[in-house]
């Protein structure tokens, strides 16, 4: 399911930290920026599959970041195999532990993504101590329709977005407390089914 996104400003509340990682889940939030802006979604020889919109929003909070004193970086994981690991949902286990291992040099995780994404990342990094922030909120499922123009370049015109309803998700919250130690994640589940 596309989610069509807005960003949430967390910086004021991972400012507190002295270190943030932005983990980037490659698809929604490109595909909404990139629709609000009205700006192509990929430019393939000019970007090859990065997403103009979504780069300088992510270049943005980590320059706010960084003036705040932190130390930043971006997961954005491998391309490859795709589709697997260009939606954060679908990672492999080798890129899963490439998270893992790369997480644990900071303190604060923001996950640039649908709660789906926050909840994969919020499992991978639960034998951690990093702090999970949530820096999109989904708006519901969208639909568009894409347009082509030379020399490869997608556009997506919006057409409809299906509000659903999410548990309220705070922006920093212990995976435990969230989720539950069984993984079950009924909340969350429960949520979606009910707008279905």
């Amino acid at each position: 399911m596309p989610m069509y996104l807005k960003d949430v400003d967390v910086v004021p509340e991972v400012a507190k930290f002295q270190s943030a990682l932005i983990v980037l889940c490659r698809f929604c939030p490109a595909a909404s920026l990139a629709m609000r802006e009205g700006k192509p979604y990929i430019e393939l020889f000019r970007r090859f599959l990065n997403t103009e919109s979504c780069e300088e929003h992510i270049n943005n909070m980590q320059s706010r970041l960084e003036k705040k004193g932190l130390k930043t970086d971006v997961f954005k994981g491998s391309l490859f195999p795709m589709p697997l690991n260009f939606i954060t949902c679908f990672w492999t286990s080798g890129q899963r532990e490439k998270l893992l291992k790369h997480a644990q040099q900071y303190e604060a995780i923001i996950v640039m993504g649908c709660e789906a994404a926050y909840e994969s990342v919020c499992n991978i990094l639960k034998s951690t101590d990093c702090q999970i922030f949530l820096g999109m909120e989904s708006e519901g499922v969208f639909e568009a329709i894409p347009k082509f123009s030379l020399p490869f370049n997608i556009s997506l015109k919006l057409s409809n977005v299906k509000p659903v309803a999410f548990p309220d998700m705070q922006s920093e919250t212990e995976v435990s407390s969230l989720f539950g130690t069984d993984n079950s994640n009924s909340d969350f589940h429960a949520a979606i089914q009910a707008t279905q």
